[in-house]
């Protein structure tokens, strides 16, 4: 009898356990979601509807949350709900098949069966579109994008800029009549746009871009990527010094936001082709380092050539 009741002492432990451990996960996934999305817990309580406090006790594995509550923080940061559920698919790759397969035609998903049962013949690979700079807010994206693409003679084009010339709003005005996933969309609609056009250019994307899965593979894809680095300081005095504190404005945490932003996102960043450390250099020395990291690969090139100086 005490066996019989030591052993259902054990298993009522080992649940206990595993349902710990689970909303352990969970709390991990919702911080690093919200990182990625780059929103402070006060600015996702304020869409949410729910709490800073609740929402800091889910993250912490401490809160038990409702599936519809979190069905809410999903939606308020224009995630899928299955994106926050521990499992053990958690590959990059996973999630950009998941959304193609979502999106796909009948006649492509018959394709895709093909191709991944190996009875297709060889895969094609699409020709390099240029150079796309990625990288948190602050790395230099813009300031190195322009002066690599004048020394070696292609085009500059800010990702952002084009989705505001293209749909006459402003990124803020997008996301407040859009939301996040509105503006998500026409960020894909106007790197497709760019692609079309089959010109080389160098491209400075938004921090953010690597958190909708089927857009930043096709960065990957299409473009050579550099990551520019620079430690979390850094980000934070360049960006002050643009006058520029979204999305952590009159947060007295901003520090801390910034570090769990660049955390949530350091793993896909570093999916880069390259990765330039900007860290204590000037522009100059920046720019340079970025130079020489592309080198190689503009030798390749068959077009443009890199401009000689005088």
């Amino acid at each position: 009898m005490f066996q019989v009741m030591e052993s259902k002492n054990r298993d009522s432990m080992d649940q206990g356990d595993a349902e710990t451990v689970f909303l352990q996960e969970l709390g991990q996934r919702v911080r690093t979601m919200r990182g990625l999305r780059g929103m402070s817990r006060k600015v996702l309580a304020k869409v949410s509807g729910i709490s800073e406090r609740y929402i800091a006790q889910l993250e912490s594995g401490k809160g038990n949350v409702s599936i519809v509550l979190l069905r809410r923080v999903s939606d308020a940061m224009a995630a899928r709900l299955e994106d926050l559920i521990p499992s053990a698919d958690s590959s990059p790759e996973w999630a950009v098949m998941r959304d193609l397969a979502r999106k796909a035609s009948p006649a492509q998903i018959a394709q895709a069966k093909e191709i991944l049962s190996g009875h297709s013949g060889a895969a094609t690979h699409m020709p390099k579109a240029g150079i796309a700079l990625i990288g948190l807010r602050g790395a230099g994206k813009s300031t190195l994008g322009r002066l690599l693409a004048k020394k070696i003679g292609w085009n500059f084009v800010e990702l952002n800029k084009e989705i505001e010339r293209q749909n006459g709003l402003s990124v803020a005005e997008i996301i407040a009549l859009y939301g996040q996933e509105g503006f998500r969309r026409m960020e894909q609609a106007a790197l497709n746009h760019l692609l079309a056009q089959n010109e080389p250019i160098v491209l400075a994307t938004g921090g953010g871009i690597v958190s909708e899965p089927l857009t930043f593979d096709l960065i990957l894809s299409s473009f050579h990527t550099v990551w520019l680095k620079a430690e979390p300081e850094e980000h934070m005095n360049r960006v002050r010094s643009q006058g520029d504190l979204r999305p952590m404005a009159d947060d007295r945490s901003a520090m801390q936001e910034l570090r769990t932003i660049l955390l949530s996102r350091e793993p896909l960043y570093a999916r880069a082709a390259a990765h330039v450390d900007t860290a204590r250099l000037s522009v100059d020395q920046a720019a340079n380092r970025l130079i020489e990291s592309v080198t190689p690969i503009l030798a390749k090139a068959e077009r443009p050539r890199v401009v000689a100086t005088r």
